[in-house]
């Protein structure tokens, strides 16, 4: 069988090791630790990232490219640099975001390219004739990790932003919202015009047939699944029993 080692890549020996075998190219995919300059300065080194750089650096781009209502995203092959996501880019492959896909939906569709990228620019380095590099434009840089602040529902914002935000953190981490004295992770919810004409933003009533509804700032959103401060998922009949049982007022995250 295969071992598998992951070395302390800032330790003498590794670097010392690796410069014993003499690389042609420094390759890293899916490795989340950043390598030193003393590796990085051997050879020529290349990683892909799941966006298309330099939007979206960091550690989470599919949460933000749903997030941001982008319609369509990609994977970046680029020179690794001192700091993350930060190397001149080398190729880029485009792909759709189908509205449908969550953040992990859309980190797996993009699995195959990322791979694929990788490939093509590993066999142009091997035949002499590697991409140009080409720099960032620090100016069109983004690059937040996900706070949980973020991820708080905001319900005095527009319906569709909602459920972006919520589809981006889907399934996990998920967006989170109080709800009477229930802590609750929604991970789908759908907008609707169909709601109690009553409701303010932030209140929440359940629809005659079954459904709960949350209006926000301009449409409703239908609370569809979600997951309990215990993490035991909930369907949207458990939901509508959280809303019955809390009088129907949902917590805005900026309240006291």
């Amino acid at each position: 069988g295969r071992t598998h080692v992951r070395p302390n890549v800032a330790s003498a020996a590794t670097i010392e090791r690796v410069r014993a075998a003499s690389p042609d190219l420094v390759v890293s995919w899916f490795w989340t630790t950043k390598l030193p300059e003393a590796i990085l300065g051997l050879a020529p080194s290349v990683g892909v990232h799941p966006s298309l750089l330099p939007r979206h650096r960091g550690p989470d781009p599919c949460f933000w490219a749903i997030d941001a209502g982008d319609p369509v995203t990609g994977v970046t092959a680029h020179r690794l640099g001192a700091e993350y996501d930060t190397g001149a880019v080398l190729a880029r492959r485009e792909l759709p975001i189908d509205p449908a896909w969550n953040g992990w939906e859309l980190a797996r569709a993009l699995d195959r390219p990322s791979l694929a990228l990788l490939r093509d620019v590993v066999r142009a380095y091997a035949a002499g004739r590697p991409p140009v590099p080409i720099a960032q434009d620090e100016r069109a840089a983004t690059a937040p990790e996900p706070t949980h602040e973020d991820l708080a529902i905001a319900w005095s914002h527009p319906a569709a932003s909602i459920e972006r935000r919520v589809r981006a953190a889907a399934p996990w981490p998920g967006a989170w919202t109080e709800i009477g004295d229930r802590l609750l992770t929604l991970v789908r919810v759908r907008p609707t015009s169909d709601f109690p004409k009553a409701l303010e933003p932030a209140e929440a009533a359940v629809r005659e047939d079954g459904i709960a509804v949350v209006r926000a700032g301009d449409r409703a959103l239908e609370l569809l699944e979600g997951r309990g401060d215990d993490e035991a998922p909930l369907g949207a009949r458990e939901l509508a029993d959280v809303v019955r049982a809390s009088r129907g007022t949902p917590k805005e995250k900026d309240e006291a």
